[in-house]
């Protein structure tokens, strides 16, 4: 039992490791982006912080990408151990 605890906490510590850096990521690539284009003041604060909320949701959105793509991809050893 102790196993499974163990096993679901080193889980837990990979999408919190995995979801920070997708949203540093995306926070890196937001800064490429001409947001003069955007926002009347690009340097201002409103602006910095809709830049961190789309760092955030994009980079949600990715890491729930890829951890699902890895569950499934781990799951399938199951279709064939299937005996």
């Amino acid at each position: 039992m102790d196993s499974i605890y163990y096993s679901m906490g080193w889980n837990s510590l990979f999408s919190i490791f995995i979801t920070l850096g997708f949203i540093a990521v995306c926070w890196v690539v937001l800064q490429e982006i001409k947001w003069e284009q955007f926002f009347r003041h690009p340097k201002s604060s409103r602006a910095r912080l809709a830049q961190l909320f789309l760092a955030i949701i994009a980079g949600r959105l990715l890491a729930g990408f890829v951890l699902d793509y890895w569950n499934w991809a781990s799951a399938l050893k199951n279709l064939f151990n299937s005996s």
